[in-house]
């Protein structure tokens, strides 16, 4: 029988562990941004916006009732693409936050990988579909834009304490 062992990394010097809190505990923060922004754009698929926030007249020349009356399974097949997206984003956000909050914090080098890989990954496929047709706007990719600069400035304060515990083991 094999038995595994769980060894909790030790953060390096003692200035490293506040460094490595705030962080993670930003990357987290920004986790549960993800989350909220999802949250809205679950909501909004229920209420009269039904178009993403920051999307408006000046991108879409119709709205839920014109797309409903031009055709209901068009209405009823962006409804579910708007449910589907807003779960994926918060899987996404409360993945990243996890893994930020116990996973970074703790200083374990895969738990940091990861939790830049989730949103990276993410982004990396969802954002370009929006320049071509002019969904860029401020007040759509804005609050996406605000809580990736959070997670990066919170990613990047936790590299070098996670590295330096890294070679301390090694």
């Amino acid at each position: 029988m094999t038995t595994v062992t769980h060894r909790r990394s030790r953060v390096g010097t003692a200035a490293s562990p506040g460094t490595l809190r705030l962080g993670s505990a930003l990357m987290a923060l920004a986790g549960l941004a993800f989350v909220g922004y999802a949250v809205i754009f679950f909501v909004r698929n229920f209420t009269g916006a039904f178009l993403e926030l920051g999307i408006g007249p000046g991108e879409v020349d119709v709205g839920r009732s014109d797309i409903r009356a031009f055709s209901p399974e068009l209405y009823d097949y962006i409804a579910h693409l708007h449910i589907a997206v807003s779960g994926f984003i918060a899987a996404a956000g409360l993945a990243t936050a996890a893994l930020a909050w116990f996973g970074v914090r703790r200083g374990l080098l895969w738990a940091y990988v990861t939790a830049i890989g989730v949103p990276v990954l993410g982004l990396a496929v969802a954002l370009p579909a929006h320049y071509p047709y002019n969904l860029d706007t401020l007040g759509h990719l804005g609050p996406i834009y605000l809580a990736t600069a959070v997670f990066v400035v919170g990613a990047l304060i936790t590299l070098r304490p996670l590295l330096a515990a890294r070679r301390k083991r090694d």
